[in-house]
């Protein structure tokens, strides 16, 4: 009913958890251990369960995902390219206090300070792995893109990039090489209030589907 979620506990000094059932059981089991819970349920599931156990509203989440059949067609910006030859530190920059629309930076409980930090240990990861594309115009980082198998897990545009358009460009050139690797779908996980984000998805011919809300809870 509940597992144990190390690398985010590492970012906020405390156990954190996660319930991989929405039950009374699993509700009541969480209030046993001191740390963060965290809880995904369905939007029109009865909450009557989460506010009598003392979870409170984060964020909602969107799946969304592209085949190759429809993703739009865009032709090529000249300047801007894309490599999995990019910069930890430049890339780590980009990253830090990138993820307001996070739900981490949205629970009133947690110090932003180590939100942030989860979401770079979390690029440092991806970076050690091999698993990060840097987004560049020129020769100059202009943000990134984690991947994980099929799925675009992690990504962030400089502040001086944003605004111009370019952002579908790097997506779909990411994208296409995730396709050229045999993948048939390329997926993502949003959230609903990142509408730049979910506008970019859509332009890019994904659709969007299960959608999640996301409550937590702390344990003293």
């Amino acid at each position: 009913m509940i597992k144990a979620t190390p690398w985010d506990g590492a970012a906020f000094g405390m156990p954190t958890f996660e319930l991989t059932e929405y039950s009374e059981a699993a509700l009541a089991a969480a209030a046993l251990t001191p740390g963060h819970y965290t809880v995904k349920v369905e939007p029109l599931a009865n909450k009557a369960l989460l506010d009598a156990h003392g979870f409170y509203y984060c964020d909602t989440l969107l799946a969304t995902a592209g085949s190759a059949a429809r993703l739009t067609a865009l032709d090529t910006l000249p300047g801007l390219h894309v490599s999995k030859t990019v910069d930890a530190e430049a890339s780590l920059a980009i990253c830090h206090g990138a993820f307001s629309h996070g739900r981490f930076h949205r629970d009133f409980m947690l110090s932003p300070a180590h939100a942030d930090l989860r979401y770079d240990n979390w690029l440092r990861q991806l970076l050690n792995a091999g698993s990060v594309y840097g987004l560049f115009r020129e020769q100059e980082l202009g943000g990134f893109i984690g991947v994980s198998g099929n799925s675009l897990v992690l990504h962030a545009i400089a502040p001086a990039m944003r605004g111009q358009g370019l952002a579908k460009y790097w997506w779909h050139a990411v994208i296409k090489e995730l396709f050229a690797a045999g993948h048939e779908t390329v997926t993502s996980s949003i959230s609903a209030s990142n509408v730049a984000v979910v506008n970019l998805y859509a332009s890019l011919g994904f659709s969007f589907q299960h959608p999640q809300d996301i409550y937590h809870r702390i344990v003293p």
